[in-house]
């Protein structure tokens, strides 16, 4: 069995930052695993660390960073600038890059991670998920919000009974950090179905 989401950490697409990470695995590892990942579950939701401003990292070093979030199309992200930890082999490496570089990268990387997650959310639109309702919405206490198998965050209109159950939500929008829905059918309670 193999769920719908994953979070598979690579930190960096050029192989010698990865190196230098001693992570013990190349980019190439990293496209292979996935490509194996996504051949058992096309629709597998993948989501990622990312380290940028690692010491010594070049433009050509985090060019190869944005060519694998370009070919892997991450859905979700975790990324950060480096920083140095006391006792750890990185922290005495050399470091000439600015803070403004860094930040740069970050900002750009953060940017194109947010185009290729919208585009995700956008294709569904349309179909119908199976949420598990685990709360009230944060924005609007009348909402139920809940998380797709593919680990996307939907808000939508339904009795507070069905928190901590399934419910088919057909995504009627998807907005910068949540998507929108309708609820279609409560499997788990099925005294609710004349309210779905």
């Amino acid at each position: 069995q193999l769920v719908n989401h994953l979070h598979l950490p690579v930190q960096s697409g050029s192989d010698r930052i990865l190196s230098m990470m001693k992570r013990g695995h190349t980019a190439q590892d990293y496209r292979t695993k996935v490509d194996k990942l996504r051949a058992v579950r096309p629709d597998l939701s993948l989501s990622s660390d990312f380290i940028v401003g690692f010491p010594g990292e070049t433009e050509q070093d985090f060019a190869a960073t944005m060519a694998l979030i370009e070919e892997l199309a991450f859905d979700h992200s975790f990324s950060f600038i480096y920083s140095p930890r006391p006792g750890t082999p990185a922290a005495s490496l050399s470091d000439s890059t600015s803070m403004a570089i860094k930040k740069e990268r970050l900002a750009h990387l953060q940017a194109r991670l947010e185009i290729g997650a919208r585009a995700i959310s956008q294709r569904m639109v349309g179909t119908t998920q199976r949420v598990l309702t685990d709360r009230f919405s944060r924005k609007d206490r009348r909402q139920l919000s809940g998380r797709t198998e593919n680990n996307r965050v939907v808000n939508f209109n339904g009795p507070a009974s069905l928190i901590g159950c399934f419910a088919e939500v057909a995504i009627t929008e998807a907005l910068p950090n949540s998507l929108r829905g309708r609820l279609i059918a409560c499997p788990e309670l099925p005294a609710l179905q004349h309210a779905c």
